[in-house]
This record gives structure tokens, sequence and C-alpha cells, in this order.
């Protein structure tokens, strides 16, 4: 049976709907509207002459039919992007968009600035740029790099470590001036604490081989690192905060650092991109520059 090249656009629609689970997110991929995919499934169904996907009003699955023919379909997809990242790499100055998902607070102090400099460096690379501390999924989004402060659990990706940074225990000095500095792990129970709803409520402190285990509590919990970071600095408590975060604020002496001589776990940040950006030059390129641009952060 021979296959025409418009039967070959809708094997790449039907392939784009199953990977991003609906017909409204295939859309968004494809930057078609979602009647014009709908009408690329159901040419496809009726030239093969059998349903390729179970259709709810929530949901989609495959059939069986369409459980093996999607297999090809990803193929020839995955063939397709892989011949225009080739051509795309050849080039002597690296083009095209990539698709940023990063954290608010670190990419303000970080990758923003980074990219400043990236751009300046490589003006035909576009940059797309999405702030939030969500946990995207990168394949239903069409996320190029998404940049995470925790290991990769989804082995379907890829990651490089970009950096490992210090935490600090810090407070503002009016707090202190109220409560006292606390000069052992112990006294940290008696303190306030700004709570991040994100980390673990219980601290570990080590020095040497001891470990001592503190509970954070506290009248302010947040899910934002820019409120936990403005609420220390408030005087609402003691926090944890990032070093590339608190660093600054010691220098202009608006918190004071404590217990300096223990240490707390460190941050690991990330790169996590799916497997069709990893022969990407552009893509080299970012994740090259930003380890480079983050060992200023390493202390």
């Amino acid at each position: 049976m021979d296959v025409s090249f418009e039967q070959l656009k809708s094997m790449v629609v039907f392939a784009k709907i199953v990977e991003q689970g609906s017909f409204s997110a295939a859309a968004r991929q494809l930057g078609l509207s979602r009647g014009v995919v709908s009408y690329h499934l159901k040419k496809l169904e009726d030239h093969i002459g059998m349903p390729l996907l179970n259709r709810t009003t929530r949901s989609i699955s495959l059939t069986d039919a369409g459980q093996r023919y999607f297999q090809r379909c990803k193929r020839i997809s995955e063939e397709a992007a892989a011949a225009n990242l080739q051509i795309e790499n050849l080039r002597e100055e690296p083009e095209g968009k990539l698709t940023i998902s990063a954290p608010v607070n670190i990419s303000m102090h970080t990758i923003v600035p980074a990219l400043n400099t990236f751009k300046t460096l490589y003006p035909k690379i576009e940059i797309d740029l999405n702030l939030t501390d969500d946990i995207v999924n990168i394949i239903q989004e069409g996320v190029d790099l998404a940049i995470r402060g925790a290991p990769l659990a989804d082995s379907g990706l890829y990651a490089k470590k970009l950096m490992t940074m210090k935490n600090i225990l810090c407070g503002s000095p009016s707090y202190f001036n109220q409560h006292g500095i606390p000069r052992t792990p112990a006294e940290l129970a008696n303190h306030e604490w700004v709570v991040y709803k994100k980390t673990s409520k219980i601290q570990t402190l080590t020095k040497g081989t001891r470990s001592y285990n503190v509970k954070m509590q506290g009248s302010i919990t947040t899910n934002s690192a820019s409120a936990r970071t403005a609420f220390v600095v408030g005087g609402h408590g003691v926090g944890r905060l990032p070093i590339y975060d608190a660093l600054p604020l010691i220098k202009a002496g608006q918190l004071t650092p404590i217990l300096e001589d223990y240490a707390l776990s460190d941050i690991t940040i990330y790169g996590v991109y799916p497997p069709r950006a990893a022969d990407s030059k552009k893509m080299r390129l970012l994740l090259d520059y930003l380890q480079e641009h983050f060992t200023q952060y390493v202390m």
C-alpha cells in the first residue's frame, strides 16, 4: 500500500495525539486547530479501515490496532525530527527556539542573568522562558529544558548536573536582637522558623561524624522560595536559604548567618530534557554555558 504525503502528515498528528494525551495538547504542540487534528485522525482511521483510538469525553486510549500503528508512526515522527536536528547542527551559527521551564526564585537570581548573556552570544536562538514552581510534564508541554532541584525520576528523560550549591541558616539582625543567636543545633528548637513547604520540616546539621536533626516550627509557612526569603529578612524567624539567595543579603547586612561550622544538605540543580533534544547543538551549547555560569555559586 502506497503512502501519500497527506497520510504521512496524519501519521505524525496521530503520534502527537498519543504522546500529548489529548487532541487539544497535540494541536498546541503542532500549531494546528483542534478541528484539523481531529480531521487528520478521522482520515487516517478511514484510510486503514479500523479505529486507532477509544475516545470518551474525558480520555483517550489506544485500540489494539492503534497500539501497533502508534509505534510505527512515532518512529516516523522521531526520524523527521532527527533529520531536522542533523541539518540544524550543520549550521555554523545555531538558531531555533528553546523552550525552558524553571523555578521562579532561582531563575531570577541565576537563570535569567545567564540567559541574558547567552542570548547576546547566540542572537539567533529564540528563548521561551516559563517560570513556575510546579513540576511540568516536559513531553506534554513541549519543553526543551527544565531546571530542577531534584534527582531524575523519569527514566525516559535525560539529565545533566549543572551545579551543587550550599544552604545557609540565616536570620535577620532584628530577629536575633530580640530572640538571641542560637549557638548549638539544640537551641534551634526554641526559635521560630519560616517554613518552606517544598523541603522536609526536619533539618539535619552535621559536624564531623555527628548529625543533629532539628524540626522546623513556625507561624509562617509558604510554598514560595522568594516569599520565604522576604519573611526571614522581615524578622519573622530563622530560614534555610540557598547561598545564591542569602549571600547578597548577608553582604548587605540584612541577614546574619548562624551555625556556620555545621553543614546542611546541598542543593543539586539539574537540566532535564527529552530524548528529542539530546543531540541538539543549541541545547548542548546552553547546558555547557549554564554549567560554566553556575561555577560562581559553588562554594
